[in-house]
């Protein structure tokens, strides 16, 4: 992907920038929940599909926030924190960098999108000195699970959040 000085994607119609203020966690709250709502109608609960904008907010103030924006509407997202602090018992290499929220609005699946977002998310840990990223997901989610794998990622663990109906598998993958 290539970003301008600004910070932004010239690729396709869709803009890639830092979240600012006077952007909308409004907006990035149903985001979310219009991304994740095929899982929570499946039965598995990812606290993206329900959280409230104070929780956004919350999560958003834990790293850096990108969003995707095609002409004025928001289509995309992605939190990143390097290193990330995970709670105690957290399989994950040390010092490894997190990213959280990754979000395509359902308009834009297949597009490319939701690979941009983690390329950049991916770059953005290593420029903040990250050897490694981890992502947890449903262990049941297999087709997310597998796009993971298919862009490198490797499973190392599991983990059960307390803020979700299931099983994660954690995965992780050596930044260059």
């Amino acid at each position: 992907m290539n970003i301008d000085s600004t910070g932004t994607s010239t690729r396709e119609s869709v803009q890639v920038r830092r979240f600012h203020e006077g952007d909308s966690v409004e907006e990035v709250t149903l985001l979310l929940h219009r991304a994740y709502a095929d899982h929570a109608a499946a039965g598995r609960i990812f606290f993206a599909s329900y959280q409230s904008p104070q929780d956004t907010r919350h999560r958003l103030s834990k790293g850096e926030c990108w969003i995707a924006m095609r002409d004025d509407a928001l289509v995309g997202t992605v939190t990143v924190s390097a290193p990330h602090t995970a709670p105690a018992g957290y399989p994950a290499p040390e010092g490894a960098g997190s990213l959280w929220q990754l979000a395509v609005d359902p308009s834009q699946r297949g597009s490319g999108l939701g690979h941009r977002l983690l390329t950049l998310a991916e770059a953005r840990m290593a420029a903040l000195g990250s050897t490694h990223a981890v992502i947890d997901t449903s262990a049941a989610a297999e087709d997310l699970v597998a796009w993971y794998r298919r862009r490198g990622y490797v499973p190392i663990g599991t983990w059960r959040w307390d803020v979700t109906n299931y099983d994660s598998v954690v995965l992780a993958k050596a930044l260059p």
